[in-house]
């Protein structure tokens, strides 16, 4: 059967557009449909977020071309300190810090903004012949047959593939059209991000401040500019949004402190509720999932995005892998390896992200004591404090080629 494309992929975000190029350089035809036009996914204010790409996040997508924007407007993190105490009153004596010396990689990862990235991304997939982008159109039906999956979208249109891969965010329509449900639950809070003007240089460190209303994360960007993940509960987080920007500032001071002096607001702010959400599979008859569609998981030792990505790197070289073999890339059987690579890794993060803020985001004086001797102790023991210093650089565990 003549397919319109070799794999079809539902969702044009960061994890699908990444998704379409690994494909196509591997020398698969993508027809890569996403809801969004180009101009809304490309506009200066669409996302506000930042993201710390792990280096092996880093290393694929030098591998797809993209190391020209990474280089020009990403921030290297040479740095990454851990602390535990309360708004106003500082940190614990007892912090965690981690060196990207140690590791002798290079720098741990690079923080950049969504604005340059996605904008990166959405250009590499013009200039690829082999994908087809469909903007503007929606996947609103799906029907897998022997050999091949046919999807409807909302204007009528039909397209078949070998393949359909849901990269369509934590609502999927992909997966639920597919059989596939969701274990999970909303944690009460919310994560408030934005960007700062700071008068004092980072020196490429990233800090992340415990508190018992949630984690502050303070990521340094080019220049001297962070970009700040501030975890409140629900009510509080609307109470700080609804502030004008003196008011956001005033409440944000005594949790950032004054060790990089000065600070200002430099752009919008945006609030993003916190859940955990994990698909009960990651893979259905002609159907694969892939990043927030297969697994959503709290912010706070920012590995979302990092996780996508490794999602990415995984289902394109079994795909590949599978071509060259002369299999049916969409097959059951193909796609269980898929499944089975990224479950495992998926599960382990997602117990220790709800842990670990099931930990923090409290004041329990015992939980408290234990934590800061548990960040002590790692603090003092050089090979464990690398293990750590290598998981957050995302070098750990079965990589695929294209992090390798």
């Amino acid at each position: 059967m003549m397919h319109d494309a070799d794999i079809l992929i539902a969702g044009g975000g960061l994890s699908g557009t990444a998704l379409a190029l690994a494909l196509a350089r591997a020398g698969r035809r993508v027809a890569l449909i996403d809801p969004a036009a180009v101009e809304t996914r490309a506009a200066e204010g669409f996302d506000g977020r930042s993201y710390a790409l792990a280096l092996g996040s880093v290393r694929m997508l030098r591998a797809l071309g993209l190391g020209g924007p990474l280089a020009e407007q990403g921030q290297p993190i040479l740095e990454i300190k851990v602390s535990d105490g309360r708004a106003g009153e500082g940190p614990s004596p007892l912090w965690l810090h981690f060196d990207h010396a140690e590791i002798e990689e290079g720098p741990m990862g690079h923080m950049i903004e969504d604005r340059f990235l996605r904008r990166a991304l959405l250009e590499a997939v013009a200039a690829d012949a082999r994908i087809d982008h469909v903007a503007g159109a929606r996947v609103v039906g799906q029907h897998p047959g022997a050999g091949h999956v046919t999807v409807t979208l909302d204007d009528g249109r039909q397209l078949s593939g070998a393949l359909l891969v849901g990269c369509d965010g934590v609502q999927s329509g992909t997966a639920r059209r597919a059989g596939i449900r969701r274990t999970g639950w909303r944690y009460g809070q919310t994560a408030l991000v934005c960007a700062l003007q700071h008068e004092r240089p980072h020196h490429g460190i990233a800090h992340q401040f415990f508190m018992p209303e949630g984690p502050l994360a303070i990521l340094p960007l080019p220049g001297n500019r962070a970009s700040i993940v501030w975890t409140e509960r629900d009510a509080r987080a609307r109470a700080i949004q609804a502030l004008d920007d003196d008011g956001y500032l005033a409440a944000l001071r005594p949790r950032f402190g004054e060790f990089l002096g000065e600070i200002a607001l430099a752009g919008a702010r945006y609030t993003y509720p916190l859940e955990l959400s994990l698909a009960q599979d990651f893979a259905a008859d002609r159907v694969a999932l892939v990043g927030d569609a297969a697994h959503r998981v709290h912010p706070i030792a920012g590995q979302g995005l990092n996780a996508g990505l490794r999602d990415v790197a995984a289902l394109a070289q079994v795909v590949d892998e599978a071509a060259r073999r002369g299999e049916d890339i969409g097959a059951a059987d193909v796609l269980a390896r898929y499944a089975r690579w990224r479950r495992f890794d998926t599960a382990a993060l997602a117990v220790a992200t709800d842990g670990f803020n099931r930990l923090f985001s409290n004041d329990n004086p015992l939980l408290r004591f234990g934590r800061d001797l548990g960040l002590g102790a790692v603090a003092h023991l050089p090979r464990l404090r690398r293990s750590f210093i290598r998981e957050a650089a995302g070098l750990t565990g079965d990589l695929p080629a294209l992090m390798r």
